[in-house]
């Protein structure tokens, strides 16, 4: 019933600006990459200055968020697993899975579209 009415409060067509901010908020997560645990403090930063501007790009941040928390958590589990060989061909699954996922939010987010992550905990609603 929560969610009804958050989905209600974002506008069917959002301005440009948080089309973008909400973009960024999934593309930041490539600072993992780069960063440790920048793929989460980069949507996590994003998501703490624009969230009280656009219900838009508040949605997109705790989406983001969530699927790079329950990602990281994935990933240490599966390093673990490595020590019996079986987790290294599912890291390298997760990682081909989390860009993918994060290429297919980012272009719903570009169209103005909400997009929920699979195979994500819900740590922040």
């Amino acid at each position: 019933m929560e969610e009804d009415k958050l989905a209600e409060q974002i506008p069917k067509e959002p301005r440009p600006d948080e089309r973008t901010w909400a973009m960024f908020c999934h593309l930041s997560a490539f600072a993992g990459f780069f960063i440790p645990f920048g793929n989460i403090i980069g949507p996590l930063i994003i998501w703490l200055v624009k969230r009280p501007e656009s219900l838009f790009v508040d949605f997109h941040g705790k989406e983001s968020l969530n699927f790079q928390i329950s990602i990281t958590i994935y990933s240490i589990v599966a390093s673990l697993l490595c020590f019996r060989v079986i987790g290294i061909p599912i890291l390298f699954g997760l990682i081909i899975f989390e860009v993918v996922m994060i290429i297919i939010a980012t272009l719903r987010a570009n169209k103005g579209e909400e997009y929920r992550y699979p195979l994500t905990i819900r740590f922040i609603k």
